[in-house]
């Protein structure tokens, strides 16, 4: 394997850092929900094509894949960055907060986005790789399954890969420090909405109806057994009741009422059973209270799986490169979810990390992407890709 200079590569990504900031800072003041990023693919699709980058557009609904090929290599590789923005009313009162109402850059999206620009341009302009980068702009992560979409619409027969690669900031995490997990690393998610049917009427006279909202408070309490009493102690999940509708009047006993309920699994046998566990519950429970139960149970983003050996290659690419100091030795699973997962069913490859430092979470309206991280997390890009390219393997 060739080993490419660190330092030059810091040098050239030091020297227009700037503008990647400005192009970020941009992105965040103009963000766009899923499936509605026009405005920033049609961006994003005119740097790469002014950077001499085979150019496609539209695909899975918005997104954007630049090729770009470099002397006799026949290893592939891509590299993907999100899109998208989510329906959240910014707090921040930054000079360049979203323009955009009740719409908000609040994962950092916009930062991953720029990450790439930046190590596509730089790739660019040197050229000094053998073989094919990919690089795949991606719509609707925000629960709009967009790389499912682009999946479909036939990504990696189009653009065929040896392995595929993707990075989220992290807050809390040091800045610019990066965490690698091999095996399962971000939960699968799954919503169960649960509809209590009982006989409303006057609240004077509960004894002539069937109260739903009885059975919904017992059924919340019963749920909280779920993991506790179900799932193997050894073993990750999450059952939390987000919302319950039900009701009109404090004197009014409601026909219905409707609980949502996310869950979050680490591997496909907890899932099932969690599922199956939620709905007798509800079912049994309800029935227990003289009412009914109807329970419908969309699936969610699958367990994201990183593959041993690419996730193994990445973390060495980031201990080359940056040395041993930068790499996090106690990065744990995340029971957030990523729709990253389809992409690494279908090819080999990783989800790492990147520290966003002391700032808000994501998805908070007060969430900001770290700029200082940007220069180093494209060159880690560059430099991945280089390597991978450069070797018989990633091993």
């Amino acid at each position: 394997m060739t080993i490419h200079p660190a330092g030059k590569v810091a040098a050239s990504i030091a020297d227009v850092s700037d503008e990647f900031v400005a192009l970020r800072r941009k992105l965040h003041s103009q963000p766009e929900l899923a499936y509605k990023e026009e405005k920033t693919s049609a961006l994003v699709a005119g740097y790469l094509e002014s950077w001499g980058y085979e150019v496609t557009r539209n695909i899975g609904g918005t997104g954007v894949v630049g090729t770009l090929r470099n002397g006799l290599g026949d290893r592939r590789i891509g590299i993907r960055a999100d899109m998208d923005a989510l329906p959240i009313v910014e707090a921040t009162g930054l000079p360049y907060a979203s323009t955009t109402p009740g719409v908000m850059h609040a994962c950092g999206h916009d930062g991953h986005t720029a990450i790439l620009l930046a190590a596509a341009r730089h790739l660019s302009e040197t050229r000094d790789f053998s073989g094919t980068f990919h690089a795949i702009f991606q719509p609707a992560e925000e629960g709009g399954g967009g790389a499912r979409s682009m999946i479909r619409d036939g990504l990696f027969e189009r653009f065929p890969v040896d392995a595929v690669f993707g990075l989220h900031n992290w807050p809390g995490v040091p800045a610019g420090q990066f965490g690698f997990l091999s095996g399962p690393a971000m939960a699968s998610v799954d919503l169960a909405i649960i509809k209590i049917i009982g006989k409303g009427g006057h609240g004077a006279k509960p004894h002539q109806t069937v109260d739903p909202i009885v059975a919904s408070a017992s059924l919340v309490m019963a749920l909280q057994t779920v993991v506790s009493r179900n799932v193997d102690p050894l073993e990750k999940a999450v059952v939390t009741v987000g919302t319950i509708n039900g009701g009109i009047a404090p004197n009014v006993i409601p026909d219905s009422v409707e609980l949502k309920v996310t869950v979050r699994t680490f591997n496909d046998v907890v899932r099932e059973q969690i599922k199956a566990r939620i709905i007798a519950l509800a079912e049994h429970h309800a029935q227990g209270y003289g009412a009914t139960a109807e329970v419908t149970y969309p699936r969610g983003y699958p367990v994201l799986v990183n593959h041993p050996d690419e996730t193994e290659f990445a973390r060495q690419v980031a201990l080359r490169h940056f040395g041993a100091e930068r790499v996090e030795t106690d990065f744990r699973q995340i029971t957030a979810s990523e729709d990253f997962a389809f992409m690494l069913q279908e090819k080999p490859g990783s989800y790492l990390f990147v520290g966003n430092g002391d700032s808000a979470d994501l998805h908070s309206p007060l969430y900001n992407f770290n700029d200082a991280i940007l220069p180093d997390a494209a060159r880690y890009w560059v430099t991945l890709v280089r390597d991978f390219l450069s070797s018989n393997d990633a091993s």
